[in-house]
């Protein structure tokens, strides 16, 4: 009920410096006290009136300060029955305002009523002119009370947006229908968020004299028309829900080419909250690259998984601990999940128990290159799904171990795909690569491999399994990626290291992998390559300055870019098809089947053992002569092993 504990200690400290923004609300008392000599105030100018406009010596108050004090006593109790001090006057609302005109008509009524009974009583007026005196007064009281509440509200108001002009982000907010206006008031409404609301931004031409919840509107024109030192504003806020990726990508540019931070709003509901101080945050490069996920038809993919037990390798690995939580939405039997790297894989046991706790799960700690180990797996749990995504992924460590890449990533598919046929698992999908398409690596050589290994076996006589295989570009945000690699390069001041200015990578996010991978699963009739529309390939150079620039900082300048020259077996552009492969139109427009060329299965066999007996020798050129062989097109590039071919 008195000034707040923080102020008080100020003013007997002995520090004399008090901000405004540290008094939370007036005490009760404080208001009652005002509006108290409000009503002394009516009285006395009621009173003041009523004598310049009479014309007569007659006393206003021929009983004197009794009156009054009866006049601010009756005005008091109204006072209590309507708790006019109740409410905090900076949030006051309508229904604040109507108890305060009960409480002043009430005090009105009640003196009239008391007035006219003395009267009635005594013969005498207590009140000379009562019923003018009365029209006054109420007039005064309540507009004097409004009025004071009204210039409180309002300097709130006015002191709110000084302090968050001046501490807080000045933003511009994207669009001018209701969406945007709502976001504009949550933003305004939420004192938590640390951005203030200075105008609208669109590119209509029919708004430039209008405007909304007070604030201007912007035409693009103008913002083009501003230079940077000209533009008023910190960024830009936006729903990147309701724009394409092309429109989205034309306001980015212009943005960032006015050096103008640009945030994305999360959900109206989230804006709101009042506990929520990050609920707005800085536009991510993946927030560009994404493209809507591909939505397919769950029903079959529902029917492959529902009740049903189901192996994935790599299951702790990007894509692998993906496709372990889209399956857990059909609710199957079991799910078994295989990897060698404990740590994550104890990490996406306890994501999956606490998200899934009526789920079966079954997580397994094991190499695939270990047929000894996986096959008491085949044996126990009958499984009637594969989903195989345990790879070694990056090309500069592969190159330095081809042998390692081969016992995994041939060595381990061989197993895997050949128990899978043995214990009749109705169908077997393979995670491979872009790089596998005309490799220039030993990592890409491997996969091929794999592939071709895959694809042979579904043609043997005593096979019923189904095999098929996925192949992938590059995926946002998995581990290892070049995005992650840019973001803690900015972090740490940089530079950022690109290994070539020319070099274009295709990207697609983790959700969009494992779709095609449910997909193919459903879809496949065996011996397949589905490749993915992946849309347009991206400059890696561009996507390193767009980083940057959305940090907050300018290349070059802040964040130097040094090119480290192109790593071993890497290339400049990756393919999804080689040049003699025929593509064939699946039911789904994004999705196509790769015709490669195959091998049969006495040839690709006798070759992998030969590989994997070199392996195991550590025989490095021998591994990787023998890949060459398996795959002619397998040409090394920025590599030792280019001796190989010539």
């Amino acid at each position: 009920m008195s000034l707040s504990k923080s102020i008080r200690n100020r003013i007997y400290s002995g520090d004399n410096l008090m901000n405004l923004g540290d008094v939370r609300y007036l005490p009760r008392w404080v208001i009652l006290m005002i509006d108290i000599c409000f009503i002394g105030l009516s009285i006395y100018f009621s009173k003041y009136l009523i004598e310049k406009l009479s014309f007569s010596s007659q006393e206003v108050f021929p009983h004197g300060s009794r009156v009054v004090l009866m006049i601010i006593a009756i005005s008091v109790v109204s006072m209590f029955a309507f708790r006019t001090y109740a409410g905090i006057i900076r949030h006051s609302t309508f229904i604040d305002l109507f108890k305060l005109f009960l409480s002043t008509f009430s005090t009105t009524i009640v003196v009239a009523i008391v007035s006219f009974g003395y009267y009635m009583w005594s013969g005498e007026r207590m009140i000379f002119m009562s019923v003018p005196f009365l029209v006054i007064f109420f007039a005064t009281a309540f507009m004097l009370s409004f009025l004071f509440r009204l210039f409180v509200k309002e300097f709130f108001n006015v002191l709110r947006d000084f302090r968050r002009s001046t501490l807080r982000k000045r933003i511009l907010v994207l669009g001018i229908d209701e969406p945007s206006v709502a976001m504009a008031r949550a933003v305004l409404d939420n004192p938590n968020l640390p951005f203030h609301v200075v105008g609208f931004l669109t590119q209509r031409h029919d708004s430039k004299r209008a405007s909304l919840l007070g604030k201007p509107i912007y035409t693009k024109e103008k913002i083009l028309k501003l230079s940077k030192d000209d533009l008023i504003v910190d960024g830009v806020l936006l729903d990147q829900e309701g724009m394409s990726k092309e429109e989205m990508n034309k306001w980015v540019t212009l943005f960032l080419e006015k050096d103008m931070q640009i945030f994305k709003s999360p959900s109206l509901q989230k804006l709101k909250s009042a506990d929520q101080e990050s609920t707005i945050k800085t536009l991510q490069i993946e927030d560009l690259l994404n493209r809507k996920p591909i939505k397919i038809g769950n029903e079959d993919v529902k029917r492959r998984h529902h009740n049903k037990t189901i192996l994935i390798t790599g299951g702790a690995g990007s894509i692998g601990s993906e496709i372990v939580r889209q399956v857990a939405h059909f609710e199957p039997a079991m799910i078994v999940v295989l990897d060698q790297a404990e740590t994550p894989l104890y990490e996406i046991e306890m994501e999956m128990r606490a998200a899934y706790p009526s789920i079966n799960f079954k997580f397994v700690l094991a190499d695939i290159s270990n047929r000894h180990r996986i096959e008491p797996l085949f044996q126990k749990y009958q499984f009637s799904m594969v989903y195989h995504a345990a790879a070694y992924k990056h090309v500069p460590l592969i190159e330095e171990n081809p042998h390692e890449a081969i016992l995994v990533n041939i060595l381990g598919s061989k197993n895997l795909s050949t128990l899978a046929s043995k214990y009749r698992v109705n169908r077997f999908v393979m995670v491979s690569t872009d790089k596998a398409v005309k490799p220039t690596n030993v990592m890409g050589a491997s996969k091929r491999t794999a592939e071709l290994f895959v694809q042979a076996l579904q043609n043997t006589e005593s096979n019923e399994t189904k095999f098929i295989t996925t192949r992938f570009g590059n995926v946002l945000g998995s581990n290892g990626s070049v995005i992650p690699h840019f973001k803690k390069q900015i972090e740490k001041g940089g530079p950022v290291t690109i290994t070539h200015p020319e070099i274009v990578r295709y990207f697609m996010t983790i959700p969009e992998a494992c779709d095609l991978v449910l997909e193919a699963g459903a879809m496949g009739h065996g011996g397949e390559i589905f490749v993915f529309d992946m849309g347009e390939p991206v400059k890696i150079l561009d996507l390193a300055e767009r980083m940057i620039k959305l940090s907050g900082l300018e290349p070059n300048v802040d964040i130097k870019i040094i090119y480290t020259g192109l790593r071993p077996g890497e290339k400049l552009y990756e393919e999804l098809l080689s040049d003699d492969a025929k593509t064939l139109p699946t039911h789904h427009e994004k999705i196509m089947i790769s015709k490669d060329t195959n091998m049969d299965f006495v040839h690709i066999e006798k070759f992998c053992n030969n590989i994997i007996k070199a392996a195991l020798r550590r025989e490095k050129v021998e591994v990787v002569q023998i890949l060459k062989n398996i795959v002619p097109e397998y040409k090394s590039n920025n590599s030792i092993y280019e001796v190989l071919d010539k």
